[in-house]
């Protein structure tokens, strides 16, 4: 054989077969490897080791007592309070908390010493976090190196408020249009003052039981159950079936609350918001419409006040 056929692993054909180049051999190797995953989502990342704590922390913590369930809509999400202020105040007012966050490294004084103490002797588990963690539980807020986490509020049924075992009438308290959590906090705290059995919001476009409400309350919440309702005006109308009389409150008032017949009877007092008062469908419901007369016609009550008087008047009129 002659040329270069004679030497060893020479080739015995002209076909030409693929010849593949570094691109193709390596080519699982030039891919890219996506986004770069968050610090919590690496394994052996100080951050993911801090966010498994922090899950541990709240399953054993677990939700406010009182044989609450779960409503739709709002109670989704675990809410954060931050702030040394806002944090202390929250945990002196028994604000249910799963767990209290204390920035790492950072200088500490009474307001800082007393939340830890008032977190421990409660129960809530206190966890060292760094700064970054912080500002990720926080959305960026500002938090002073504090925060206090919040489970979500668990919800009573509509239906469950007219069994409960309280003394006199059923009196209930039904929120149309109310959107601040203040507002609903200072009447939890109201009808607690006053012998009602509860509070139904609904489930949209309404507030509801955050931090704030539970301030608010002053501790009323822990007591007063707050039902959610999908459709507020089927649950007034289920309450009207169950034997209730249903009064809605309104500065065009059919009467005058000091002149209110129903109060013994088992009632559910509406309240609207400050600026649009009652809906139509919710005020078609009512049994009366009843205003609260004040000496100054151009002048208008906070929801809150509005309810406070109102309660006050039927817990009067009950008393005689």
């Amino acid at each position: 054989m002659a040329g270069n056929q004679q030497r060893r692993n020479a080739r015995t054909s002209n076909k030409k077969g693929m010849v593949v180049g570094s691109g193709g051999q390596r080519r699982k190797q030039l891919k890219g490897r996506g986004p770069t995953p968050r610090a919590e989502d690496r394994v052996g990342h100080p951050a993911a080791r801090q966010a498994t704590r922090s899950a541990k922390a709240a399953g054993a913590a677990g939700r406010p007592s009182g044989g609450r369930r779960s409503g739709p809509g709002k109670g989704g999400s675990t809410e954060v309070v931050a702030g040394r202020n806002s944090v202390l105040e929250a945990l002196r007012t028994g604000v249910p908390a799963t767990a209290l966050h204390v920035g790492s490294r950072m200088e500490s004084d009474d307001r800082v010493k007393e939340s830890i103490s008032l977190a421990t002797e409660s129960g809530i588990p206190v966890m060292e976090t760094t700064r970054g963690e912080m500002d990720r539980l926080t959305d960026g807020a500002v938090h002073q190196g504090l925060a206090l986490a919040v489970p979500p509020y668990d919800y009573a049924h509509p239906d469950d408020l007219m069994h409960q075992q309280l003394p006199g009438a059923p009196l209930i308290v039904a929120l149309d249009g109310i959107t601040d959590p203040r507002n609903l906090g200072a009447i939890v705290r109201s009808v607690g003052a006053f012998g009602g059995h509860g509070v139904v919001v609904p489930s949209r476009r309404s507030a509801g039981m955050t931090a704030s409400a539970w301030k608010t309350s002053a501790g009323a919440a822990a007591r007063v159950p707050v039902a959610q309702a999908t459709n507020l005006t089927r649950a007034l109308e289920s309450y009207r079936k169950a034997g209730f009389f249903v009064i809605g409150l309104d500065a065009d008032g059919d009467v005058e609350l000091p002149g209110l017949e129903l109060a013994d009877q088992p009632l559910v007092v509406v309240v609207g918001s400050e600026g649009k008062g009652l809906s139509r469908l919710v005020r078609e419901t009512c049994d009366q419409i009843v205003s609260i007369p004040m000496a100054a016609a151009t002048e208008s009550l906070n929801a809150g006040i509005a309810a406070a008087v109102t309660l006050y008047e039927i817990a009067r009129s009950r008393a005689r």
